[in-house]
């Protein structure tokens, strides 16, 4: 199956919340409006639900409870409301996928979006930008466990769906990736060229001539997640490209737990 025909399955193309297509598109505008990102929130009374919860959740630890949308965009900034708005919306659109499970998928998306926004923050690159990319990293695992799962799962037993050896027994199985795939939805969902690009170089951001900074930063933080607390792993930082960003082995013990980057975005994924 090449990748045309794996999008042209009708399970590979989850439609995202209007909402979320309107926001993305606001990333190549020049100015937006405070009061038109309310609006358009306020009419999805879903993500309406969401974003307050997240708002009043311990990831901000604010000082007032937040108690409208039009406080919370207000309070957190039109950046950091559109990018949990377009987060959430990523979650909402996968109800089920065979052979995943989606709690852990979004657990480990999730951390690697925290990990890349403060890795953005040390090296001083767009923070926002990092984490949405590192959101939606592995978004092609999805695309591909709901369009080919008998395949997908065959896979699974070979290596899981994030371990760090997958891009390789997909590359020699399918032809592509979920890097691959994952950059092909992003366009297809009119993102801008940005993720795609970032998404599609992230695995190895050395080997596309000049480098993607945040491709770079991502690849970081998704080694950081599979790191975790084992040291054999750690030991084996990417250094050729922490070189390009400035960074070497010591981020690691640098960056707060995982579980603290993410205290309180666990409303994202409900």
């Amino acid at each position: 199956m090449t990748l045309q025909e794996l999008f042209d399955q009708p399970a590979a193309l989850p439609t995202a919340p209007r909402v979320v297509q309107e926001l993305v598109a606001s990333f190549d505008k020049a100015s937006a409006s405070t009061e038109d990102i309310a609006r358009k929130v306020s009419l999805d009374p879903v993500l309406s639900a969401k974003l307050l919860r997240l708002a009043n959740s311990a990831y901000y630890n604010l000082s007032r409870s937040i108690g409208t949308v039009e406080d919370a965009v207000l309070m957190l900034g039109f950046v950091a409301v559109r990018t949990l708005v377009i987060s959430s919306g990523l979650v909402n659109g996968f109800k089920s996928v065979t052979g995943l499970d989606l709690g852990d998928f979004w657990r480990h998306s999730m951390r690697t979006a925290v990990a890349a926004k403060w890795i953005a923050k040390k090296t001083r690159d767009n923070g926002e930008l990092a984490f949405m990319i590192g959101m939606m990293h592995a978004i092609g695992q999805l695309v591909i466990h709901s369009a080919m799962p008998e395949k997908a799962v065959a896979l699974d037993a070979v290596a899981p769906p994030l371990d760090e050896r997958r891009l390789a027994v997909e590359r020699d199985a399918l032809g592509f990736t979920y890097a691959d795939v994952g950059a092909e939805l992003a366009r297809r969902w009119q993102f801008p060229a940005v993720f795609s690009d970032a998404i599609a170089a992230f695995p190895a951001p050395l080997d596309r001539g000049a480098v993607d900074r945040l491709a770079a930063i991502v690849h970081i933080a998704a080694w950081r997640v599979r790191a975790g607390d084992n040291a054999e792993l750690a030991e084996h930082f990417p250094q050729a490209v922490g070189d390009v960003l400035g960074l070497d082995a010591s981020v690691i013990d640098d960056m707060p737990p995982l579980d603290e980057l993410t205290a309180g975005l666990d409303e994202m994924m409900k």
